[in-house]
């Protein structure tokens, strides 16, 4: 299947705004991050259900997955940004109308918990999605310059983004060597959890990208595991670790490996090339991510190239 690539954004279009996991604590952090969009020159378009509740969710599933089948059906929105993660895209992904995806390619953008909907949309669809800024969390605050700069460059441009990890990155070097695929991973819980599902794309010659949040080392080292017994790691022609925040052990007289150590000791026996703390995740400095394109990482070296560009 080839990768279907959305058409650029341009000046003037319609984003809409849609929350398919959790509901936002503070409402008023969506009415900043449109501010954002909207002095950047786009329009945009919230979903029916976005303030829902239902219990720890935006909404029942029917309702979230009706403002994401109407952003996708409206041949107005030219990109579709979700507020927040959290929790319930995982829920959503038997509801969802593939075949309405891949008749309207747009724009998707979300990381975290919007990892489970853009591996199945990438399964079914081949769509190329972006682990990247979202409305609730990331554009209220005004994201630095380098970050800004990547992801509306690649929201905006069908040209190949070239290397992409910023001057001064400190990154770490797990195994080294060269390696050449798609980009393929997001969150390392929702991966774990798609294992073994109707939902998990193939990862052979991809480029395996993982990060989290709030997860302890053991739980981290947990998963790792888990991907190297369903034997994804046998397939993948590199690792790219991102950032993993707040995952420290909680109690701290408990004895325990440190994240780094985890990381050391699974890239031992993990093909190379793989190259870690790189900047993607749960921080506000972030390299956007299109998943589906191809890239070609050099351990050794410490780099990243995006060799084709995400849009057309």
């Amino acid at each position: 299947m080839e990768p279907l690539k959305a058409p650029r954004l341009k000046a003037g279009d319609l984003i809409g705004i849609i929350s398919p996991a959790s509901r936002i604590a503070k409402p008023e952090r969506i009415d900043q991050g449109i501010a954002y969009l909207e002095r950047l020159g786009y329009r945009t378009a919230t979903g029916k259900h976005i303030l829902s509740t239902h219990g720890y969710l935006a909404g029942t599933d029917e309702e979230r997955v009706a403002d994401l089948h109407a952003m996708f059906a409206n041949p107005e929105v030219k990109a579709i940004m979700c507020i927040r993660g959290g929790y319930g895209t995982p829920r959503l992904l038997s509801l969802v109308d593939y075949r309405l995806i891949a008749r309207n390619p747009k724009i998707f953008v979300g990381y975290s918990d919007i990892t489970s909907l853009q591996l199945a949309m990438w399964k079914r669809c081949g769509l190329i999605t972006f682990q990247g800024l979202m409305v609730g969390v990331d554009m209220p605050d005004q994201p630095d310059a380098s970050t800004e700069e990547l992801f509306w460059r690649l929201l905006t441009s069908p040209r190949k983004a070239g290397p992409v990890i910023p001057p001064g990155t400190q990154t770490v070097t797990l195994r080294k060597g060269k390696g050449t695929g798609r980009l393929l991973g997001g969150n390392l819980a929702h991966l774990a959890g798609a294992v073994g599902t109707v939902h998990m794309p193939s990862f052979k010659d991809a480029l395996l990208f993982i990060e989290d949040i709030g997860e302890e080392p053991y739980r981290i080292d947990r998963m790792l595991t888990q991907l190297r017994h369903a034997k994804i790691l046998d397939q993948v022609k590199g690792i790219l670790g991102g950032q993993f925040t707040d995952c420290e052990i909680k109690d701290a007289t408990k004895p325990t490996l440190t994240v780094d150590e985890v990381l050391q000791e699974f890239g031992r026996t993990a093909p190379p090339p793989f190259l870690a703390h790189l900047p993607f995740g749960h921080e506000a400095h972030k390299m956007t991510i299109p998943m589906g394109i191809r890239a070609k990482v050099d351990a050794g070296a410490g780099t990243l190239e995006f060799l084709e560009g995400a849009v057309k």
